[in-house]
């Protein structure tokens, strides 16, 4: 933001400084409206498409029915408190501000004699329905989720959490592109050093805009750019961000994100997902137990068979069969390469493809990998096999950012194993052990309730307690109020 100019008295002034500022010969979609009411001369400045043309009407009709005279003697106090019917209205002396309100949204309305602007924050924004996110889908539960608008979204999170110390922190990031960002936390729980932490971080970020939204919000305050693990959590479900703000989380919000970031957030927040909750505790320890299982496959399982490949020794004789495989014309290695980057650039292609189009590519796919690959010797069985097992597990991982995480980690686990065999396959799980031991979300340990071990929060991570049982907060977050 520039230095404050000050809102001049005459209204000649502040419309040439405006007309510059906004471009309003230079933009056809900044409006300028020169209009006189009650003998006085004002002017309306606003963003077309943004502006609720009907609520601009009625102010403008009441506006027009005011008599000469009417605006002669306190004329801002009149407005603001009489023929300015409309809920959100504020003041402002300052210009620059003016130029910020008006690219966000509101209408500023300038009159002459008057040394203040008037903000009415009449917009829309175009919005889709809050439909429930690819991503986080349950069979039973709710079907709302985030949208792109900030404002929308912080109603469906009061919508769940009436709570009268839930608090919504607005800030704007960005030199030139002003996102709004919103920090939500329940005054009464949060931690005050965590909520102030999270505050500084955000208020540390310079940059001249936020293109891709709560991704570089992410980037900016997390850190550790070469680590693929994300210290924050991403939740399009406002039942979910619901459910950490009780516990003392904190909440991002960024305008046209549908993701809140949740912080701080751990090694197993990452593993958790709202079906786990969404069914009957002994079900839901039983969902938790088998995405388990499926995660630990997704990063150990394929580099340990090919361990076992290449080192038949190491198999007790009653397993002896799975290191049969046959060796095929090409190194075992190069067939799993081959495989990994075929199921990337299928993903992407995937991702690429209308949906019009998906069963197609699905069909080509099928074939050139399930058959064709097969018959001409490129892969072998075993391999597509266990590299299928291995792809079932990354997609049953809940969190995206973790899947793509744990598989660059299965990557480096099968090159160390190729090039040092057993000692490889250990020194590479030691040294992963020890990257996570090392990482830190805004000052919580990365793999706690693990590392450092917590008996009590270890169960709750391990099985789905009953709702009822879970009658503490995570101490971790230095709760304000402990008991639920």
């Amino acid at each position: 933001m520039g230095k404050k100019r000050a809102v001049s008295s005459r209204l000649s002034e502040n419309v040439s400084y405006l007309k510059e500022r906004l471009g309003v010969e230079k933009s056809f979609d900044v409006i300028q409206l020169d209009v006189e009411y009650a003998g006085k001369e004002m002017a309306l400045f606003m963003i077309d498409g943004f502006v609720k043309d009907d609520i601009l009407h009625l102010l403008m009709k009441f506006l027009a029915n005011l008599k000469p005279g009417a605006l002669d003697e306190n004329p801002l106090e009149k407005l603001l408190k009489t023929y300015l019917p409309y809920v959100e209205i504020e003041q402002t002396d300052d210009l620059e501000r003016v130029v910020d309100g008006v690219l966000a949204g509101p209408t500023a309305l300038l009159v002459d004699g008057v040394p203040k602007a008037i903000l009415i924050d009449a917009r829309t924004y175009p919005v889709r329905g809050p439909q429930e996110p690819d991503m986080e889908r349950v069979v039973r539960g709710a079907r709302d989720g985030y949208v792109e608008t900030i404002v929308f979204n912080t109603a469906l999170t009061r919508r769940r959490v009436r709570d009268r110390s839930l608090r919504m922190e607005y800030m704007q990031i960005g030199r030139r592109s002003k996102t709004d960002v919103c920090v939500c936390y329940i005054e009464e729980i949060a931690d005050p050093n965590l909520v102030n932490e999270v505050k500084q971080s955000l208020k540390k970020i310079d940059t001249d805009g936020l293109p891709m939204g709560e991704k570089t919000v992410e980037e900016f305050i997390s850190g550790r750019h070469w680590n693929p693990y994300p210290v924050v959590r991403y939740t399009e479900r406002p039942d979910t961000a619901a459910v950490h703000l009780y516990e003392g989380h904190v909440l991002i919000m960024v305008d046209g994100s549908p993701s809140v970031l949740i912080t701080p957030a751990t090694f197993w927040h990452h593993l958790q997902h709202a079906e786990e909750y969404r069914n009957k505790p002994i079900v839901g320890a039983y969902l938790r137990f088998v995405r388990f299982l499926a995660v630990w496959a997704s990063i150990f399982l394929l580099p340990l068979w090919y361990l076992w490949m290449t080192n038949p020794q190491l198999l007790p004789d009653a397993f002896s069969f799975l290191a049969k495989a046959k060796p095929g014309d090409i190194p075992l290695f190069v067939q799993i390469l081959l495989i990994e980057l075929g199921i990337d650039m299928l993903r992407m292609a995937a991702i690429h493809t209308p949906s019009s189009l998906a069963t197609a590519l699905g069909l080509v796919a099928a074939l050139m990998i399930g058959g064709i690959a097969v018959e001409v010797g490129l892969l072998s069985n075993e391999v597509i096999l266990y590299f299928s097992l291995t792809t079932i597990g990354t997609f049953a991982t809940p969190s995206y950012e973790m899947g793509l995480a744990n598989r660059l980690v299965r990557l480096g686990l099968l090159g160390l194993t190729a090039l040092f065999g057993a000692i490889g396959y250990v020194v590479g799980i030691t040294l992963w052990l020890m990257m996570l031991v090392r990482m830190q979300s805004f000052g919580i340990p990365y793999l706690w309730p693990f590392i450092p071990f917590s008996y009590r929060a270890m169960r709750d991570v391990l099985i789905r307690s009953p709702i009822p049982l879970k009658n503490r907060r995570p101490t971790i977050l230095h709760p304000q109020d402990p008991d639920r």
